[in-house]
């Protein structure tokens, strides 16, 4: 009996055997995902390349098809500093800047990136670009900080404009044909051209809050929008500057226009804001959530693409007609 037992024994621990060490089909692994959804994003554009990202730890992200999917881009020297900024002059060239004087350049839409500035040592953001009408490229970041580059963004070096303290500067925007410019930052500064950027002035000051944008809406009119719901409307080219009404006292961060020529800015807790009156008047299109909205897009269909520091949001607005409201490209934002 005892034989019959361990003769049964033996048999299952050689089928076993057998079993563990046969052939077997592999299974397929998970395909990685790259979490745009709960990265943090500082801005989103539109190139030809697809639709980009970028924002922490030096990530640019490319989508071939408006958000579904994602791949990392080419990046020569990642600092691992974040990306505050991305800035075109058109479907091919354009910049990302970061902290610590980061400069990285693109000639093809955003898919690959060559690094043209870094500061080893206490290096200051930079915050917005802008390639100006004589060819020159102009950032402006913390602190005043300005730079120049005359050889189509391969060096920089530092620059002064008239009018300028230590105020951190935001943004520098133009009109769509280069005419007319405005760079907007902290305590209410606002430096205007109306030259092509030949030479600049400081307005007035109207407010002492910080701007964080400003967007030309044709002709001399133009909106600058900041700090706790704060947005300025302008009919002469930025000289003079009224306040708009707006229902939500939350900091607006990023902008889009539409074909319609709808004025969309996104902010603080999760906020768009819509103005069909030239931006004197605004009412709530979204909110909820904690997150940060940096940038926003429009997409195709009409859903709202959004950069944010918690991810990439999608929305779509209760009333839009496909293919209507397609985003605008007109100047330097």
């Amino acid at each position: 009996m005892r034989v019959a037992v361990g003769l049964v024994v033996a048999s299952i621990v050689a089928a076993g055997s057998i079993y563990s060490f046969s052939p077997r089909p592999v299974p397929p692994m998970r395909e990685t995902r790259i979490p745009v959804d709960a990265m943090q994003l500082m801005d989103i554009r539109q190139s030809k390349a697809g639709t980009v990202v970028a924002g922490e730890l030096g990530l640019i992200l490319v989508s071939p098809d408006e958000g579904k999917t994602w791949k990392p881009a080419s990046v020569t020297a990642n600092r691992q500093a974040l990306i505050t900024r991305l800035a075109f002059a058109d479907d091919s060239h354009g910049l990302a800047l970061g902290q610590e004087g980061w400069i990285l350049r693109t000639d093809d839409g955003g898919q690959s990136w060559t690094e043209t500035a870094f500061t080893e040592k206490n290096g200051e953001p930079l915050m917005s670009a802008a390639r100006l009408p004589n060819g020159d490229w102009l950032a402006v970041g913390a602190f005043g900080q300005v730079l120049r580059s005359i050889d189509d963004r391969n060096t920089w070096q530092p620059d002064t404009l008239p009018g300028l303290s230590d105020w951190h500067l935001n943004q520098i925007a133009s009109s769509a044909d280069g005419k007319q410019w405005m760079i907007v930052g902290e305590n209410g500064t606002v430096l205007r051209s109306t030259d092509g950027a030949r030479s600049w002035e400081a307005v007035e000051p109207f407010y002492h809050g910080s701007l964080y944008g400003a967007v030309h809406l044709g002709g001399n009119r133009w909106v600058a929008y900041g700090m706790r719901g704060k947005v300025f409307f302008s009919d002469n080219a930025g000289e003079t500057w009224s306040a708009a009404q707006v229902p939500a006292p939350v900091s607006l961060y990023g902008h889009t226009l539409t074909a319609s020529g709808e004025l969309l800015l996104v902010g603080q807790g999760g906020v768009v804001l819509s103005s069909k009156d030239g931006g004197e008047h605004f009412t709530i299109e979204r909110r909820g959530g904690r997150a940060s909205l940096t940038g926003i897009l429009v997409k195709r269909d009409g859903e709202w693409l959004m950069s944010s520091d918690g991810g990439l949001r999608a929305f779509t607005p209760k009333a839009h007609e496909a293919g209507t409201n397609q985003p605008t490209n007109k100047g330097a934002a």
